[in-house]
Parts: C-alpha cells; sequence; structure tokens
C-alpha cells in the first residue's frame, strides 16, 4: 500500500477530471439575434424589426429590375 501512494505523489497526484474530449457547445450556434431568420425579417412581431425588414427588403431590390 505504501508503494501506491508514492507512486501517486511522484506521478503528480490524481487527476479526477473528465476522459475524453468534449464537443464545443458553440460550434453551430448563432450569437445573437440579429442573425436569426425571424428577426432578419420580422416575423416575430416586433415594430422596429417589421420596418427594418422592410429596409433590408428595399434595399435589397433597389437594383434589380
Amino acid at each position: 500500500m505504501s508503494n501506491d501512494i508514492d507512486e501517486i505523489i511522484a506521478n503528480g497526484g490524481i487527476y479526477f477530471g473528465r476522459g475524453g474530449t468534449r464537443p464545443d457547445p458553440n460550434a453551430d450556434k448563432v450569437k445573437t439575434k440579429a442573425k436569426k431568420k425571424k428577426y432578419i425579417t420580422g416575423a416575430h412581431g416586433s415594430g422596429s424589426a417589421k420596418q427594418k425588414a422592410k429596409y433590408r427588403e428595399q434595399r435589397a431590390n433597389r437594383h434589380k429590375k
């Protein structure tokens, strides 16, 4: 038993962390609400978002004939 304790101390102690690698939780997430489709199209009900969506649509169609 004494050899086990000496071996643990010599190797830097016991590590109780997680094994393996964890996937990145932010890999496929949209970071801001402004990039979500509902906010871009004004579909979530906010009047200002609907107005912004109207302006975006006008700007997108400005040079189309």
